[in-house]
């Protein structure tokens, strides 16, 4: 039975209102020896505290995709097949552009919110460069099979979950493709391709979407076995000017990551309450060590570059959550490269789904001036505006400096629920 199920979120449902009734009916009728009355009664006290705490956990799980099935809440799965030395290009010195192409098979998703708006997709993917062995969901939009757009390619958004957080969350829990559907119809959004692919690969941790030999190659999954079984499979723009990643939490972290260490593979980038320092994320393995954390933090990977690079990041946070990372990355931005910081207030909904879904209709117009049918404009990188300055700022216990450069300790560094 599925964990995320209807089946099973009946089951517990009905379990619950058995555990209640069971009670009220044999209390006082139980029979036998004092002890062993109290022990049963012990007994459908237990039965009916379990049963309440396992529907509401069913119920949060399946409002914020948090487990997506037994072994990921379990902690026995893994989809790691092997993880070699791929290189600081993460590329192993594979021409992954001149491997033959694989047409892979697809079959709608199951899921709350799957089947709406046109039906999601899912595909098991078995990452060639990677060694990732992974689902990948994807959405078409609604101009896709429309026999007008039979010759045109369509610009595509990777969507990264949190952690811990199912690759569905972008389309179960925020409704992504039920919110863009009509604007994509109207023309205010430009019709963009989803794809949502797993990100959490190892049980019980966050991979912080790196490249780390022996373990995962999480950013080589992402960045290069995804899109290019996209390219393979749909009528998909080329990287870079077609593509972009977008994330909540350390999802957020990760599309910041990935559009700023690849320019030639992401043109843009959003952040939704992400973090620069992946020790941002306390259960992250690119924290593991002060020289992960740098090589897998976008202020320092923007930083050192010699030539800035043309990629535009939008990032959104609340106070000690998000905000101070992307005014980090926005003061040592120069053109082309461009960065928009949106100060949200706490009353917006904190680090939750709450704060996140109302954002994917503004998000996703920005993007469409960046890579969709309004990227003509483009941006020279020269911020037109200040984000707003929190009268109180403050970091969860560490500076933005800190927070920023990968100095912060696990404790003053960690994120705020």
């Amino acid at each position: 039975m599925s964990l995320t199920g209807t089946p099973f979120l009946y089951t517990t449902i009905l379990l619950a209102v058995v555990a209640l009734i069971l009670p009220l009916v044999l209390w006082s009728r139980v029979r036998g020896p004092k002890p062993l009355r109290a022990a049963l009664r012990v007994l459908m006290l237990l039965f009916a505290q379990v049963t309440a705490i396992t529907l509401v956990f069913v119920v949060v799980n399946n409002s914020n995709n948090l487990y997506d099935n037994w072994a990921d809440l379990l902690g026995t799965g893994n989809h790691v097949q092997q993880a070699a030395n791929l290189g600081a290009d993460g590329t192993g010195g594979i021409a992954y552009k001149k491997l033959p192409k694989v047409q892979q098979k697809f079959t709608p998703a199951d899921g709350p919110g799957m089947h709406a708006a046109g039906g999601v997709k899912v595909t098991q993917l078995k990452g060639r460069v990677s060694g990732v062995n992974a689902e990948v969901y994807v959405w078409l939009p609604p101009q896709y099979n429309d026999p007008a757009y039979k010759n045109k390619k369509f610009p595509v958004v990777e969507l990264l979950s949190g952690y811990p957080g199912s690759a569905k969350a972008w389309f179960g829990s925020l409704k992504v493709h039920e919110q863009l559907e009509p604007l994509m119809k109207s023309g205010q959004v430009a019709p963009f391709i989803l794809v949502s692919p797993r990100t959490n690969l190892i049980a019980k941790i966050d991979t912080g979407c790196a490249n780390i030999p022996g373990t995962v190659n999480a950013d080589t999954w992402l960045s290069i076995d995804v899109p290019k079984m996209i390219t393979d499979n749909f009528r998909a723009e080329s990287a870079p000017d077609g593509w972009a990643a977008a994330g909540y939490s350390a999802g957020a972290h990760c599309a910041a990551k990935l559009a700023v260490a690849h320019p030639d593979r992401y043109r843009a980038a959003i952040s939704l309450s992400g973090y620069n320092d992946p020790i941002g994320e306390r259960n992250s393995l690119a924290a593991g060590s002060l020289e992960l954390r740098r090589a897998n933090n976008p202020y320092y990977i923007l930083k050192n570059y010699r030539t800035p690079p043309k990629v535009s990041l939008y990032i959104s946070g609340e106070n000690g959550d998000g905000y101070q990372a992307g005014v980090a990355l926005e003061q040592i931005a120069k053109p082309p490269t461009y960065v928009k910081v949106v100060f949200l207030p706490r009353s917006a909904g904190g680090h939750s789904m709450a704060l996140w879904r109302p954002q994917v209709p503004t998000v996703f117009e920005w993007l469409t001036m960046e890579i969709g049918h309004g990227s003509s404009a483009g941006h020279t990188g020269t911020h037109t505006g200040s984000p707003i300055t929190p009268r109180s700022p403050s970091t969860g216990g560490s500076t933005r400096a800190e927070l920023a450069s990968g100095t912060a300790s696990r404790a003053g560094a960690a994120r705020k629920p």
